[in-house]
């Protein structure tokens, strides 16, 4: 996003900033300096860098603009904590969430309130016109779920920060703060999972595939979400493609394994399933926290390892995948409109 807008910005006007992303997913730029950062978990790299966004910020005056470009992955790569809050804090509570099985806006309902730039926050501390161009990786593509809102007025409270943490009973002992309810931002959102669900329809498409898509909103379990798909799929005529996109959990009880929920999905599928063509991928090129961007399952996948149900208790999808040499590896594709998932119903 910092790379279009430095080739799009005119030569002769003033442009500077900076961009966070995760580690090695930096582009040369020019203008704009890029900063790489600790995700999912957040580190002290990224407060670094929002601590020096949210001071440059301030500086602007009413004839500058603050652009900001937003996209999945900002809750933890702009990691500045709360006052009260310390970074070993933000990342414990970081880590009892993403094993809690929490949905991504409840993960974010929580973070707002220990942050210091997140919550629409960052627009609070701009005296310059704010403009929020964002890519869409959440369910229902409101900005103030997507990288926690730092530009975004924040409908959410203490109170239901709280109950969140209540609700998946995580001890959290340290601060909170409470966001800004009301700003004069305009928030635009330029790229959605729908259109990502949209292009792979096509595809199919033109392979004489008759695409079914059932929606960018699909949440839940991973496990229980591939109970459902696996139902829809033997309940459907082929050729056709079952096409989906949302964010599904993981629940992580005890030392847990290696994967992350699309290959957990893909698991769980081919156990229900007895094996089909399918695969789920998470489009920024990572399925949690490995160097895959998910797997594809295949109609010989549960014969060729019979301990697929094992792999599935320890949620060890990915080591599960890597044996059968069915991880889908790309590397970074510097985006993130949330998770792509594809079953191929075949005729009987």
């Amino acid at each position: 996003m910092a790379l279009a807008v430095e080739r799009h910005w005119p030569a002769a006007a003033p442009l500077d900033g900076i961009a966070v992303t995760r580690y090695r997913h930096g582009l040369p730029t020019q203008r704009i300096r890029v900063v790489e950062a600790g995700h999912p978990v957040p580190d002290e790299a990224g407060e670094r860098a929002a601590r020096e966004m949210l001071s440059r910020v301030g500086e602007l005056g009413p004839d500058d603009l603050l652009l900001a470009l937003l996209s999945g992955g900002g809750s933890s790569l702009l990691s500045l904590p709360a006052p009260g809050v310390t970074m070993a804090e933000l990342k414990g509570l970081t880590n009892e969430l993403l094993r809690s099985g929490a949905e991504i806006r409840e993960m974010n309902t929580v973070r707002k309130h220990v942050s210091a730039i997140a919550g629409g926050r960052l627009a609070a501390a701009s005296r310059a016109p704010v403009l929020a161009l964002i890519i869409s990786d959440v369910v229902g593509d409101d900005p103030t779920h997507i990288a926690s809102g730092p530009c975004a007025s924040d409908p959410t409270t203490i109170a239901d920060a709280r109950a969140i943490l209540a609700k998946y009973r995580i001890s959290y002992q340290g601060a909170f703060s409470e966001s800004p309810k009301s700003l004069d931002a305009e928030n635009k959102v330029i790229a959605t999972a729908y259109r990502s669900l949209e292009a792979a329809a096509d595809c199919f498409r033109a392979q004489g595939i008759r695409p079914e898509i059932l929606g960018d909103t699909i949440t839940g379990e991973a496990r229980d979400v591939a109970l459902d798909m696996a139902r829809l799929a033997r309940r459907t005529q082929g050729p056709a493609a079952l096409i989906s996109g949302g964010e599904c959990t993981v629940t992580i009880r005890g030392d847990g394994g290696r994967g992350g929920r699309c290959s957990e999905f893909l698991l769980a599928l081919g156990i229900e399933s007895g094996g089909l063509w399918a695969i789920a991928a998470d489009t920024d090129g990572i399925d949690g926290s490995e160097n895959n961007a998910g797997a594809v399952l295949t109609p010989d996948s549960m014969r060729k390892n019979l301990d697929a149900r094992a792999y599935l208790d320890r949620h060890d999808s990915y080591s599960f995948f890597r044996e059968l040499g069915d991880l889908v590896i790309t590397g970074p594709t510097r985006t993130n409109v949330n998770d792509y998932r594809a079953i191929l119903v075949t005729p009987a």
